[in-house]
């Protein structure tokens, strides 16, 4: 019987450590709860993932003449 090495994550949202397999459904976060509440947060706009301008935006460029 061989044992392995089990990789264990904090959940993003509450801190509970979490074994990472496949028998971890919501995997990184501990429940389903847990995953609800992080996609809410990035649905209002509290996370997002910084950015610079696009500069195709703000090159001057125009169709007026």
């Amino acid at each position: 019987m061989t044992t392995k090495n089990l990789t264990t994550v904090k959940c993003p949202q509450c801190a509970i450590s979490v074994t990472w397999s496949e028998t971890s459904a919501y995997r990184p976060f501990c429940s389903k709860r847990c995953q609800l509440i992080d996609l809410g947060e990035w649905a209002d706009e509290e996370k997002r993932i910084p950015s610079t301008p696009d500069s195709t935006e703000n090159d001057g460029w125009s169709e007026e003449s």
